[in-house]
């Protein structure tokens, strides 16, 4: 651990020492408009009939005065508001590939780009940009909507070792009952993991805010909820480890090892504007509508020519910088409305898209085969019938005017689950048609067609919870990038001509062994039974485990949940990356071997905040060697980490 980590360390458990010594002393009189209510329960009378103030008030703001929502949940017609989450479990879990449950690869540090390890179907069955290797960190932060008593203001900091830190600032107040106001701001700021020239010396700078508001009419009928938000999101690129022939094993993990680039960056500018409107005609019935303003940039920046040795072909000499700019507008009318158990919607959407490449000139994006710009036209309905709340069966589809669609379904009940899928969708515009400095292609892609079908018995008992499960998935048309040694350009979009199918089998546990420890287990194996052009690379096991202690400690001061979590996947041909198109592609050079990573965590909770600590990837001290989450990527060598909440109410 640096010293700067070091003294770090020493001023958070100074903080959190301090803060439990407060938390046993009395809080005193809040203001605002709760006081009444304090007075009744906190205040004494002397003698002479005067008021005093107890010491002993309780605090009145706090968690359970501080309620939020989801639009989801509004749309749904069950936007009751809930108190504001304070538990402590899994808490820990700050990273967003842990966040995600280890189901994604990336470049061995936070914040670079990510891909799923096993294939999934696309968000919309219309046009997309086709860049998504950097969307989780868009996507990961939609706010949801509170309804507070007092101004309520939380602030998580994380100071991960090795330079590794984020920062999430969120403040709500209700500017009246009805009206509520609020904003986010999440800074992304990580050290270079190798060849780093120290302190500020940074991989990745993230920088995303947002601001969200919800109104609601005196008699409650009409809604309206408003957010704008922004990501820019910039990586340095490092090409990987640049070993020699004679080199050993140890030197790939060596935080000074050689690196491949050291001048490229890629970067991606998302914004968005949204409104959703609501105004009830009658009990059972509702009119909404919903306004989405979107862009995206996408951005690769090389400035020195020393480097081009490391990409395919030279397209483009003059071009240092290669831009691809997406633009939508999207608007969607419907009614909507609950009649007892049932709840229905029924919609019409209409989306206009627009790809703006600056690395194009006007003659090279009009010689297209397609059209960069479109206009495209859905209709659809939701249907959900909620028995109580374990038991409820839902149903959705969508029609686009094309030929395209997506049908869903899901029957949940408290032992089983059951769910379908099945899409046609457009493939996304940048494996259609792209233009780099050291790319380009047009090609005319078929549509994806994908069938999914799952399910799970879940048998419990008190604590006990046994859940296996399976899922089966085709694909037809798969696209996906490819390498080829052989060619000019190595790395080019296919088409697999066949089918891609996948079955898996998992089984999830919940296992009290003895008073508050819990060991949770998740254990997945994966059998391709069919993959035209080998197209499908995943691992055929991968596990993710839990073992926890979970109890109150200093006479229920602290809530605490401390343990270990082991996560391993069987060796397979990860996919490689391609910083120029900021896509992963497939390839079969490099076996990603097998790694057990073991970490341990504790997590507290106290009165105010929360923290935690967490040590990652044990095993690499004693094995002498780490892991590749990409060919040529270390993973993150053994580093602490530690982080906190600090919860105000007032």
């Amino acid at each position: 651990m640096r010293n700067g980590d070091k003294v770090r360390l020493l001023v958070w458990v100074w903080l959190l020492t301090a803060e439990l010594v407060l938390a046993q002393r009395p809080t005193g009189m809040p203001t605002g408009p709760a006081q009444s209510d304090t007075t009744k329960r906190g205040v004494r009378r002397s003698s002479s009939g005067s008021a005093l103030l107890d010491d002993s008030t309780r605090r009145v703001y706090g968690p359970k005065t501080t309620l939020w929502t989801s639009e989801q949940k509004i749309f749904n017609n069950q936007g009751s508001y809930v108190p504001l989450d304070t538990s402590v479990f899994n808490y820990h879990q700050w990273t967003y590939l842990q966040r995600l449950h280890n189901g994604y690869q990336d470049l061995g540090n936070v914040g670079t780009a990510l891909n799923p390890i096993f294939p999934m179907p696309a968000d919309g069955i219309g046009v997309s940009s086709g860049f998504t290797s950097y969307r989780a960190y868009y996507v990961d932060q939609e706010p949801v909507y509170y309804n507070t008593k007092s101004p309520f203001t939380r602030i998580r900091i994380i100071w991960g070792g090795q330079g590794r830190s984020m920062t999430h600032v969120e403040f709500s107040r209700n500017i009246n009952p009805r009206w509520n106001f609020g904003f986010d701001y999440r800074p992304i700021l990580v050290e270079k993991q190798l060849q780093g020239a120290g302190r500020g010396d940074r991989q990745v700078i993230s920088h995303y805010y947002d601001f969200y508001s919800r109104y609601q009419s005196k008699n409650d009928r009409y809604s309206i909820l408003f957010s704008f938000r922004r990501i820019r999101h910039r990586v340095n690129e490092n090409g990987g480890v640049d070993l020699n022939a004679d080199a050993t094993e140890e030197d790939f993990y060596d935080p000074n090892a050689r690196i491949k680039l050291t001048t490229i960056s890629t970067e991606e500018l998302r914004n968005g504007f949204h409104i959703f409107q609501t105004y009830q005609l009658a009990k059972p019935m509702q009119v909404y509508w919903t306004l989405d303003l979107g862009r995206s940039i996408n951005v690769f920046n090389n400035p020195d020519k020393s480097t081009l040795s490391f990409f395919d072909t030279l397209v483009d000499s003059a071009a240092v910088e290669n831009s691809f700019r997406f633009a939508t507008a999207q608007s969607e009318a419907g009614i909507k409305g609950s009649a007892g158990f049932l709840f229905y919607n029924v919609y019409y959407k209409f989306r206009r898209y627009v790809v703006e490449n600056s690395s194009w000139d006007s003659t090279a994006l009009t010689a297209l085969p397609f059209s960069h710009s479109g206009i495209e036209h859905y209709l659809g309905g939701r249907l959900r019938l909620q028995l109580d709340s374990t038991r409820f069966l839902q149903a959705e589809g969508e029609y686009l005017l094309d030929g395209n669609y997506r049908l869903q379904g899901k029957l949940t009940a408290p032992w089983f689950e059951v769910s379908a899928l099945s899409q046609l969708a457009k493939p996304a515009f940048m494996p259609q048609a792209y233009r780099g400095t050291h790319d380009y292609w047009a090609n005319g892609l078929d549509n994806i067609f994908t069938n999914q079908l799952g399910g799970e018995v879940r048998l419990r008992r008190k604590q006990f919870l046994l859940a296996p499960g399976a899922r089966y998935q085709i694909i037809t048309n798969h696209i996906f990038f490819k390498f080829n040694d052989s060619g000019v350009q190595k790395v080019l979009p296919v088409q697999a001509t066949g089918n891609q199918q996948l079955l898996q089998y998992y089984v999830r546990m919940n296992l009290p062994l003895v008073k508050n420890l819990f060991l949770r287990p998740m254990v997945t194996y994966s059998s391709v039974i069919q993959s035209d052009q080998d197209a499908l690379q995943i691992p055929e096991l991968f596990v993710n485990t839990q073992l926890a202690f979970e109890n109150y400690l200093f006479k229920k001061a602290i809530q605490v949940q401390l343990g270990a979590e082991f996560h391993w996947r069987s060796s397979y041909f990860a996919y490689g990356y391609d910083p120029a198109i900021q896509s992963y592609y497939w390839q079969n050079q490099v076996r990603s071997e097998s790694f057990p990573f073991v970490d341990f965590f504790f997590n507290g909770r106290f009165q105010g905040g929360r923290f935690f600590v967490r040590y990652n990837n044990l095993m690499q001290n004693f094995l002498g060697r780490g892991y590749q989450p990409t060919p040529g990527y270390p993973a993150q060598r053994p580093v602490i980490d530690f982080g906190f909440d600090l919860i105000l109410f007032d």
